[in-house]
């Protein structure tokens, strides 16, 4: 999923689009290798720390999706809509209004407590609301072939040839380790509570790097430590959606469901029995494949990277046309409905406006993702309790959230204040700021 995020700013998967944010400024760069080194390393690491999880936590861990009830679920919502502080780093307003337009969209289908149609403009496909998939080709994929097409009227600069190593070095492997790690761990934590998804975690891995990173300014511009963390985090929810699913029988996403269905056809039923007797062989093998994956995807991803990493020089003339069939292609195949791809091509419109605008398009992919699930558990919240608001701050868990919310919310702020803070104190040492000292001027 990282490699067209990285090469041609077009998310193979909803949970690469914070990858294409500082993957594709690094292919600008000439640095499309290294991005896709790193990518690769970090999805390595976060899919075998969620591996170690899943072997050893997976009843602990269990229990923690046990306390998700409705109230829980609006507030990992409102953290995850917290995000949009991050990823706007330009300007909050303009992250708010493409948030906000985000939240609006996610209104489009059924209501989900009352079965009422909303904006569905009489298209029975609409039922469950936009097909996220067809969102992102259409912000991602489709606004990218119009800027291509546009840039092209103007002759367009060319991706920089790149000549950089595939594999990461050192400091570079030293500076994103506590990234993966901590997005390893957040994206196995995500896993865990069904419906949450890789596509939240790819965020909140992206967001925590930039909050917790030295080279803020870096975001935005090319950051390795941007890709570490999205792609660190999305692949450690692999191991996490199979703890709930294994051991309760809930399965975290669409994958997981498929996989306990050929689990149940095997005569493997879902629950605390996977674990003891002759069916723990079983699971356990299925384990150890599970880890093996990770070395293979490893391998393949860097031996591949100089090959994969050639798309990014290929002519406008063959790229754009060949994206845009794809794009028309991979909507359509989705549900095999044209109305899919109507609104992939209007979200591509709407993709290439906000960036004329200096919207955040991937504010309002989270706000399209996070919308049903907070407006479900607000809702249903409200109705177990009789309307009385007193149980959204009913639990402890809820009580962590809203810390975390407001942690969300003000932690770009204060660090922005610390930095704009260190600059001011490191002024007077800057080189070049003063004209008394020549030798200082000329470095």
């Amino acid at each position: 999923g990282s490699i067209s995020a990285i090469l041609i700013h077009t998310p193979g998967t909803p949970a690469s689009a914070a990858t294409a944010i500082e993957g594709y400024q690094m292919t600008l760069q000439g640095k499309a290798g290294k991005a896709l080194g790193m990518s690769a390393f970090s999805s390595f690491w976060g899919g075998l720390l969620s591996c170690i999880a899943l072997y050893f936590f997976a009843p602990l861990l269990a229990k923690v999706a046990m306390m998700f009830g409705s109230p829980e679920y609006f507030w990992l919502s409102i953290f995850g809509l917290t995000i949009i502080a991050g990823v706007s780093s330009k300007s909050i307003v303009k992250g708010l209004i493409s948030g906000t337009l985000g939240l609006l969209l996610s209104t489009i289908g059924m209501d989900p407590m009352e079965g009422v149609k909303r904006f569905m403009f009489g298209q029975s496909s609409l039922y469950e609301g936009i097909n996220t998939t067809c969102a992102l080709i259409g912000l991602f994929s489709m606004s990218q072939v119009l800027i291509l097409a546009e840039e092209k009227i103007v002759k367009r600069a060319k991706a920089a040839k790149f000549t950089d190593k595939m594999m990461p070095t050192r400091a570079e492997i030293k500076k994103v380790t506590p990234t993966i790690l901590r997005s390893s761990v957040m994206g196995t934590l995500i896993g865990i509570l069904p419906g949450a998804g890789a596509s939240i975690a790819c965020f909140l891995g992206y967001n925590t790097a930039r909050q917790f990173s030295k080279e803020k300014e870096k975001f935005g511009h090319g950051s390795i430590e941007g890709v570490a963390g999205s792609e660190a985090a999305n692949n450690g929810v692999t191991g996490g959606s199979l703890i709930p699913m294994l051991t309760l029988g809930i399965p975290g996403e669409s994958v997981t469901a498929v996989l306990m269905g050929g689990l149940i056809i095997q005569g493997l039923t879902p629950g605390p029995d996977l674990f003891v007797g002759e069916t723990a062989k079983m699971t356990y093998t299925f384990f150890a494949g599970f880890v093996l994956i990770q070395f293979f995807m490893l391998g393949i991803g860097l031996l591949g990277c100089r090959g994969f990493a050639q798309i990014s020089r290929l002519s406008d003339a063959i790229l754009i046309p060949a994206v845009s069939v794809l794009c028309v292609v991979g909507s359509y195949a989705i549900h095999k409905n044209f109305v899919d791809v109507v609104i992939m091509m209007i979200f591509g419109v709407l993709g290439y406006l906000c960036r004329k605008f200096d919207l955040n398009t991937a504010a309002i992919v989270l706000a399209l993702i996070l919308g049903p699930i907070g407006e479900k558990g607000l809702r249903r919240s409200l109705a177990l309790s009789g309307g009385n608001p007193s149980i959204l701050f009913s639990t402890p868990v809820c009580w962590v959230l809203i810390a975390l919310c407001v942690f969300g919310i003000l932690s770009p702020i204060l660090m922005n204040r610390m930095e704009k803070n260190a600059v001011e104190q490191a002024g007077g040492d800057i080189p070049g700021e003063t004209g008394d000292d020549p030798v200082r001027s000329s470095d």
